[in-house]
């Protein structure tokens, strides 16, 4: 199944918000399988005044948060649990490599695939790209489960 999502489709499957909320797009979501999703990049976001002054570019762990932030859209779409509260938390962050500079002005492409998934843990390969060329790829695990009390 393919699909797209908006903003409030999005504030639906993800507890993010401004400032963290780093998935402006979903363009493509295939359950159980891959998802593509866009950030649009601008030069009006706060970590730019720091990272770095002169030579604005995307922190690497943000790139990183972005796409498991995609990833958590196809773990509870996948799981059918929008809208349950349920989270999706960070395990395990592997093989991370930043290939290029993400600018402000640009449109970062998220693509995740789920590489295993078993009950509440899944593993994701993830890759962002501006205009076809790779930026960063990692692999990480993740757990969807309550938040705390």
């Amino acid at each position: 199944m393919s699909d797209a999502y908006d903003i409030p489709r999005i504030l639906k499957a993800l507890p993010h918000r401004y400032p963290m909320l780093l998935v402006d797009r979903v363009t493509n979501l295939v359950k159980g399988e891959s998802i593509s999703a866009v950030k649009g990049v601008t030069f009006n976001e706060g970590f730019f005044q720091g990272h770095f002054p002169g030579r604005p570019i995307m922190p690497g762990v943000l790139q990183i948060e972005a796409l498991a932030q995609a990833a958590g859209i196809l773990g509870i779409e996948t799981l059918d649990l929008a809208e349950s509260g349920k989270l999706v938390y960070f395990m395990a962050i592997e093989n991370a490599k930043f290939r290029a500079p993400v600018e402000p002005g640009c449109l970062l492409a998220l693509d995740v695939e789920f590489t295993q998934q078993r009950r509440n843990i899944c593993k994701f390969a993830g890759k962002a790209s501006v205009d076809g060329k790779v930026t960063c790829d990692v692999s990480f695990t993740a757990m969807i489960a309550d938040p705390p009390e």
